[in-house]
């Protein structure tokens, strides 16, 4: 037997061999077949791989083909090769790119054990249907990020303790709330509410949005022009009068800044608040305790931890800050971008529940989409360079979310939109909030082992300088 491997290395070895041992062997008639079997074996393979082309591109031609249309066929019914001969032949090539694109993309990515974080830039190097396709795919990924020192900052932390003020201002809030509106029987005064017609001219001409019926005007509350409330204080119900006033030079209709201007006035009706008692009956009626002194106590408790939260993550910030000076990366500009639209595609969704478009909002503003996203760029970056230093950390100290701190959250936000936690997790991205846990146990961490040096608000110390 002639061993094919050891004949194609070392043909003249194999023959000298064969002739010491008399064997009389047609060797080049064997070269000639065994290059031809070589070949054929080629041939099948490459009719194979185009059979495997064609093959994938089966489904992407039922489900493209119907874009392309074709005389004579309706959208959908076309042969493929008229379809070809028409738009190009390999405009399904393009679009089975597209279809196996994702995967390919995956799977390269894996085996490069690369962090992706913003879109490929895809160029096709190579297409057809014997050869297959070249792509070669440009990507940013996760920089490199080093953190200086993060253990043991110092930083200051303003003590803010609610006032005697600050109570008796939410009292009064309280008050107005459950205030009863009354017809005044005479002339007005300062904080009444106003029920007027009006309509405004310059130079005896009338301007656009200088009109309205039965406009409730508290007054004193500078809502309109200077001077403008403080001429229909005095009058009565039922009386027509004129408003003189001076539109200001920055006033935002370039057409009317400085100019002067009458308002012709009709006083429908006058109303005033009767504000409640402050004793125990209004505490009663607007809260869960008996007496007033309770209420207050209860409105100091609520304001007291709502300045001990904003105090708590104004050090956090502050401490957060100093890492990211700290910090050393190459951010690519994709990771800002990302978070730009991310931005802008909340605030489209929030004005969107309120029944605006974002184009019509931008079209009040006066702003461009470019101008607009713009704006969230110093946030964005910050927001991202905050990320980046607390992963850092967090990635330095082996920081991570154990299960108790995922079911932890998974409850609060269940029971923060009454869902069921089943649900909850269905819906959320364990992996994306282990990484949010970790984060927020990071920011804990660099606290807990920071010095803060306390002080009282500035306000307090001169209250207690008095």
């Amino acid at each position: 037997m002639l061993d094919v491997k050891r004949f194609r290395e070392d043909f003249d070895g194999v023959k000298a061999a064969l002739a010491k041992r008399h064997k009389d062997y047609h060797l080049e008639k064997f070269t000639e077949l065994d290059e031809k079997r070589r070949t054929l074996i080629k041939e099948i393979e490459e009719l194979k791989a185009k059979q495997n082309s064609e093959t994938k591109q089966i489904p992407v031609f039922k489900k493209e083909g119907k874009k392309y249309a074709v005389p004579g066929f309706r959208k959908g019914k076309a042969p493929r090769a008229l379809i070809e001969k028409m738009y190009g032949a390999d405009v399904f090539t393009y679009d089975a790119i597209n279809e196996l694109f994702p995967a390919a993309y995956e799977a390269a990515v894996k085996e490069a054990g690369i962090e992706p974080v913003g879109r490929p830039e895809v160029s096709v190097d190579a297409a057809s249907v014997t050869e297959g396709v070249t792509l070669t795919v440009k990507v940013a990924v996760m920089p490199e990020v080093k953190v200086g020192n993060y253990n043991g900052l110092t930083v200051e932390k303003t003590v803010h303790t609610v006032t005697d003020e600050a109570v008796d201002a939410e009292l009064k809030r309280v008050q107005e709330r459950n205030a009863r509106e009354l017809t005044r029987e005479g002339a007005a005064e300062n904080g009444d509410i106003a029920d007027i017609d009006f309509e405004g001219f310059v130079d005896g001409v009338a301007f656009e949005g200088g009109k309205a019926e039965h406009y409730n005007l508290t007054l004193g509350s500078g809502s309109f022009i200077p001077g403008f409330e403080d001429q229909i204080v005095g009058h009565s119900a039922g009386e027509e009068f004129d408003v003189n006033v001076t539109f200001p030079e920055e006033y935002q209709a370039a057409e009317l800044a400085g100019k002067a201007a009458v308002f012709k006035i009709k006083l429908h009706e006058v109303k005033y608040k009767e504000l409640p008692a402050l004793d125990d009956e209004l505490a009663k009626d607007c809260s869960e305790y008996d007496t007033l002194e309770e209420f207050k106590e209860s409105i100091r408790k609520n304001n007291q931890e709502q300045l001990d939260k904003q105090d708590d993550l104004a050090v956090e910030n502050a401490l957060v800050d100093q890492v990211i000076e700290s910090m050393e990366a190459e951010i690519p500009q994709a990771m800002y971008d990302t978070r730009m639209d991310e931005m802008v595609n909340d605030f489209a969704f929030r004005v969107e529940q309120q029944g605006l478009r974002l184009e019509d909002y931008l079209k009040y503003m006066g702003q461009t989409m470019d101008q607009f996203r713009a704006s969230f760029m110093p946030q964005a970056e910050k927001q991202v360079k905050i990320r980046l230093a607390l992963e850092a950390v967090a990635a330095a100290e082996n920081i991570e979310a154990s299960e108790e701190d995922v079911s932890a959250e998974i409850k609060r936000i269940a029971d923060q939109y009454k869902m069921e936690e089943d649900k909850v997790r269905e819906l959320v991205n364990i992996d994306d909030l282990k990484k949010d846990l970790a984060i927020n146990k990071a920011i804990d961490f660099i606290k807990s082992h920071a010095n803060i040096v306390e002080k009282a608000a500035e306000a307090e110390k001169t209250e207690d300088a008095e």
